[in-house]
């Protein structure tokens, strides 16, 4: 089985789009999404909506969780929360009510689906995670693999027992080890923050065992445009370029 998994779309729907078309050609029999498929970006209210209309499994982030809950808003700096509440003021009630319906976390296929850090949590940045700390998550969750997104960066984690190993991933395919335990960051469609600015996302094909990451093209220009027409913040204009 061929699975897509997208994270931190958002509202970038022209990357979003370039992607799905990326995964139309590329086989794919699940797509699932980590979630923050909203935010910072000029058309999450058209994001949420295709995100539905394709029956996209979601999980929570921590934009969705922003607009369920408005003291956890207030934990963004600022730039992030003006941007949200902009969002939010752009959604409609169905996407409201939708955003309300996510889980902090999926378990599909024998694998843990998350968008901050496994085994739940929303929040929590990936490279911010000591090692005593990834020791302790493997300990609460029993999946094999772990997906995750949040902090836009793309990294794997391999545990074999007793060590842990980390590296950043790339334009790539990995032969994942049966014997082993692994969290994978697959970085983000809509707002990369690792010095590329493809669209990432990553397949994970259960039968040869291995994680694609896929750096695809699209016209970043264009979101640019339609950032600064629709009066978000510049720096989220600046952040794509």
């Amino acid at each position: 089985m061929r699975i897509a998994i997208v994270s931190d779309i958002h509202g970038n729907m022209e990357a979003f789009q370039a992607v799905v078309v990326d995964i139309g050609a590329s086989k794919i029999d699940a797509i699932i999404s980590l979630g923050d498929n909203i935010g910072y970006g000029p058309e999450s209210e058209e994001v949420a909506k295709l995100i539905r209309e394709y029956n996209i499994p979601s999980v929570m982030g921590n934009h969705e969780l922003g607009l369920v809950d408005r003291i956890y808003l207030e934990n963004f700096n600022p730039i992030a929360r003006t941007s949200l509440l902009k969002t939010g003021s752009q959604l409609s009630n169905a996407s409201i009510d939708y955003n309300c319906t996510l889980k902090p976390f999926l378990v599909m296929y024998g694998m843990r689906f998350v968008h901050g850090f496994p085994p739940d949590s929303v929040i929590t940045y990936q490279f911010m995670v000591s090692e005593e700390g990834i020791l302790k998550a493997f300990q609460q969750f029993d999946e094999k693999i772990s997906f995750t997104g949040h902090s836009h960066y793309l990294e794997l984690i391999d545990f074999d027992g007793k060590n842990v190993t980390r590296r950043t991933l790339n334009r790539e395919i990995v032969d994942l080890d049966r014997q082993h335990r692994h969290i994978i960051n697959i970085g983000s469609v809509g707002q990369p923050r690792d010095g590329d600015k493809h669209a990432k996302y990553a397949i994970m094909d259960t039968d040869a065992y291995t994680i694609e990451i896929k750096f695809v093209k699209y016209d970043i220009m264009k979101t640019v445009v339609k950032i600064l027409k629709a009066g978000f913040p510049k720096s989220n204009a600046r952040r794509l370029m």
